[in-house]
């Protein structure tokens, strides 16, 4: 996810309600794999989107997706947009109305640190029941996934990203189980890891994070956030445990970032009760 952005609007909430899609209808698409780029249906117009996915790679276009590397994370290709405002005027004219900004086609600096810092430690998802929070493109996810997590679940509540996450798992080889549904009310479930890349870009949206946070936290979760700095970290509640230098990103937002921190929640403190 990312702050405010190009065309003069800010790019709206990342659990704000996602607009309703067409019709649904099965996809001959492949992935360079040559299996299905997803593993469930999605309507024309995301088909159209994702049509990337295929092999041979058709012809770059400055309103479309191409298959590339993460630049902090090599080791996984993600379908990212040549020009993010261009995708999104193309979706707009596709549905003659407005869209939710594709975060999805943007690999955010935040969850390139966290994406990082999963495949580094890999000892911290290994095995584990992992969810992604306002997932975008899957980068978080799949790094989980990559590292060994027995289980991951990526979470966004647009409709395009679900699509997304699920042609960027199949073109990394890996299984990712999407959920569409805003959790940011609960704690977690039972993810053993909970990941947020990129999710306090506002002080709105920080308001309804960090409470999240604290729930997964006190349920015994792991917690680990990711974060280039936009202001609304709170130190008192978030401790830094690693920091990235940032290679050029070329994305006009964060662009203003030269590095990501990944974060977690700052441990309750013990209070012992006198016996006796």
């Amino acid at each position: 996810m990312a702050a405010a952005f190009h065309r003069g609007r800010p790019w709206p909430s990342a659990f704000s309600a996602h607009e309703s899609a067409p019709r649904a209808e099965k996809s001959a698409v492949k992935t360079q794999s040559g299996a299905p780029y997803a593993a469930i249906t999605h309507n024309a117009l995301q088909r159209r989107l994702l049509r990337n996915a295929s092999f041979p790679p058709r012809a770059a276009q400055q309103d479309s997706l191409r298959l590339r590397p993460a630049p902090l994370v090599p080791e996984i290709d993600l379908f990212l947009a040549e020009d993010p405002v261009l995708l999104w005027a193309r979706l707009e004219a596709d549905v003659r109305g407005s869209l939710t900004a594709p975060f999805w086609a943007t690999a955010w600096t935040g969850g390139q640190a966290l994406a990082r810092y999963v495949l580094d430690n890999p000892q911290l998802v290994a095995g584990r029941r992992v969810l992604d929070v306002a997932s975008g493109s899957g980068l978080v996810a799949l790094a989980a996934a990559k590292a060994g997590a027995a289980e991951v679940i990526a979470n966004d509540i647009d409709g395009f990203a679900i699509a997304a996450i699920e042609a960027n798992a199949n073109a990394n080889g890996h299984q990712i189980v999407c959920d569409a549904r805003d959790l940011t009310d609960g704690d977690g479930g039972d993810a053993e890891v909970v990941l947020i890349g990129d999710c306090l870009y506002s002080a709105e949206l920080a308001a309804r994070v960090l409470p999240f946070v604290a729930r997964a936290q006190a349920r015994g979760a792991t917690v680990l956030l990711g974060d280039p700095g936009r202001g609304f970290t709170p130190s008192h509640l978030l401790e830094t445990l690693a920091t990235y230098h940032l290679p050029a990103m070329g994305i006009a937002e964060d662009g203003q970032h030269e590095q990501a921190s990944v974060l977690r929640p700052v441990p309750s403190p013990v209070i012992s009760v006198p016996v006796g």
